[in-house]
């Protein structure tokens, strides 16, 4: 399993960004999958769910700014993130799980920088 996150940069407060985890080896649409965030020092934080069954989940420091999506035909999930906060600055995640009664995600990308000013 490989997962490829991309998309990441720098934005200004109030900007888009959007990133992308292209999957190998994992089907993306009936999957478990989730991004998460992490700044240096502190625990990785979850951002955004989306489960086989089509529901998301969103914490609620990004609900209503961040979408999660997926692209079934590119094995691909997305993160579309809106109304961009320099809280928003960290190192995203894409995350899946092999057996999504499990709550652990056993499969990580490498990561992609967000930095907002």
């Amino acid at each position: 399993v490989q997962l490829v996150e991309s998309g990441g940069g720098s934005a200004l407060a109030g900007g888009s960004v959007r990133l992308s985890c292209a999957a190998s080896g994992y089907t993306v649409g009936t999957a478990c999958m989730a991004w998460f965030r992490q700044v240096p020092g502190a625990e990785r934080e979850g951002v955004a769910g989306s489960d086989a069954d089509g529901s998301t989940s969103y914490a609620d420091s990004v609900k209503g700014r961040f979408t999660i999506s997926q692209d079934i035909a590119k094995n691909t999930l997305y993160l579309q993130m809106n109304s961009l906060k320099p809280e928003d600055t960290a190192t995203y995640y894409c995350a899946g799980r092999q057996y999504c009664y499990k709550a652990v995600y056993d499969y990580y990308g490498q990561g992609t920088q967000v930095t907002v000013s």
